[in-house]
């Protein structure tokens, strides 16, 4: 009825975003109302609104409506191969994150449609069905011989395979990984880190394992941004089962500090994950590289601070409770030594030191001098990353005897001031005998 009025104008846009009712109709697929606003001559089917730039076809496509969109493409005045200004993404692109294929065959039996089209962020029509889990959408783009099934995006520089990866898709995983074409160990430019540390840091152990049968993953690979390796990544959320299939592999070292000189033990630790941190090696021998300075691989020590204590770790090999190796390949329990070098203090007053001129002797609480050095020694983990334990227990705060001649002198005046009046004229005129009269 409103269509048969001369007064009402059937393409006229709102003024929020610029649609027209072609477009409402269009991205709510109401094939009846589209059709007969198509067969107006004073309708542009192909008209982008003021917001984003986007055609009825591009709502059409993202929401699925294959009816409409089939009425659409059919017209020779839509142009179905259209970015928008907001994100520079395509009709195609929009179907290709929405849904299941059925869509997208029509664009891709078009030949004026670009199937590796990027958007703004350099993603293409593969990488969002890759990070949704459209399987169908991924096998229908794979087959085409002008998609590029390894392209990073520009923003993060995150192929389709670690998109893939992070959000647990191992169908689409394995579809990637069966292509030559794709690196299975490709760093991301954002984090550094690659599809099987995404993995790991979401704990999808069926992805993970994937990835770890694959010769060109390094599975201690160290990122950017932090400096954790999947291991690490691993320990840090939890992921028991992830933790134990990356130590099953040999060419895992066990202690890789990351930039804040944490071990995985240390970071699943500090976490709260007791039960990751307490998992024992499920292999035989233990890759004495990991503990040799003198590796090429291995990290560089941590700079610490001329005045700063320095530690280093003994083991015994009683304790199988650990992350660490000795000389001899053989695990146990971490203890702390001091090395000779000055301890921090507010003054230089000597502490008592044990026989073996290493660890300071139980001293009496007075006698211990001021200083930030237990507390630096209790949670500043070492050059290994590895949470020191004194082997004696020290108080956290040692008070020395300025500190305590210092506090008498601010406090008696206050005890002075809040005697009685009576006591206070006693000691006074007792003891003070030259003052009276």
């Amino acid at each position: 009825m409103l269509l048969e009025r001369k007064d009402v104008n059937p393409d006229q846009p709102d003024t929020k975003c610029g649609r027209t009712p072609l477009s409402w109709a269009a991205g709510n697929g109401h094939e009846g109302v589209v059709k007969m606003l198509l067969e107006r001559k004073d309708v542009n089917p192909d008209q982008p609104d003021t917001k984003s730039s986007r055609t009825p076809l591009s709502w059409a496509a993202e929401n699925g409506r294959g009816g409409v969109v089939r009425m659409l493409l059919e017209r020779k005045d839509v142009n179905p191969d259209h970015p928008d200004t907001k994100d520079g993404r395509t009709p195609l692109s929009w179907a290709a994150s929405s849904w299941r294929g059925v869509v997208e065959r029509m664009f891709l039996k078009l030949k004026g449609v670009n199937p590796d089209q990027p958007d703004k962020c350099g993603r293409t029509p593969l990488s969002w069905p890759a990070e949704n889990g459209r399987e169908g959408v991924v096998r229908l783009l794979l087959e085409r011989k002008d998609v590029n099934p390894d392209q990073p995006d520009t923003k993060s520089g995150r192929t389709p395979l670690s998109w893939a990866a992070e959000n647990g898709h191992g169908w689409v995983v394995n579809m990637l990984l069966e292509r030559k074409d794709v690196n299975p160990d490709h760093l991301d430019t954002k984090y550094g880190r690659t599809p099987l540390s995404f993995a790991a840091v979401s704990g999808h152990e069926g992805i993970v394992k994937m990835l770890l049968e694959r010769k060109e993953v390094n599975p201690d690979h160290r990122d950017t941004y932090n400096g954790q390796t999947p291991r690490s990544l691993a320990a840090e959320k939890g992921h028991e089962g992830i933790v134990k299939m990356l130590l099953e592999r040999k060419n895992v070292r066990l202690a890789i500090p990351d930039n804040v000189s944490q071990t995985p033990q240390s970071v699943a630790l500090s976490e709260g994950h007791d039960e990751v941190a307490r998992i024992k090696l499920a292999r035989d021998e233990v890759n004495c590289a990991a503990a040799d300075p003198s590796s090429p691989t291995s990290p560089p020590p941590t700079t610490m601070h001329p005045d700063e204590s320095s530690v280093e770790i003994q083991f015994s090999p009683h304790d199988p409770n650990t992350d660490i190796t000795d000389s001899s390949c053989q695990p146990g329990p971490i203890s702390v030594v001091h090395s000779e070098q000055p301890r921090l203090s507010d003054h230089n007053d000597s502490v008592p030191m044990s026989a073996d001129s290493s660890l300071p002797t139980q001293s009496p609480l007075w006698y211990r001098p001021l200083s930030i050095w237990p507390l630096k020694l209790l949670f500043r983990p070492n050059k290994t990353g590895a949470h020191l334990t004194n082997t004696q227990p020290t108080p956290l705060f040692a008070f020395g005897r300025r500190f305590i001649i210092s506090s008498l002198i601010l406090i008696l005046p206050l005890l002075l001031c809040f005697l009685p009046s009576s006591l206070f004229d006693i000691l006074f005129y007792k003891y003070l005998p030259s003052v009276r009269g």
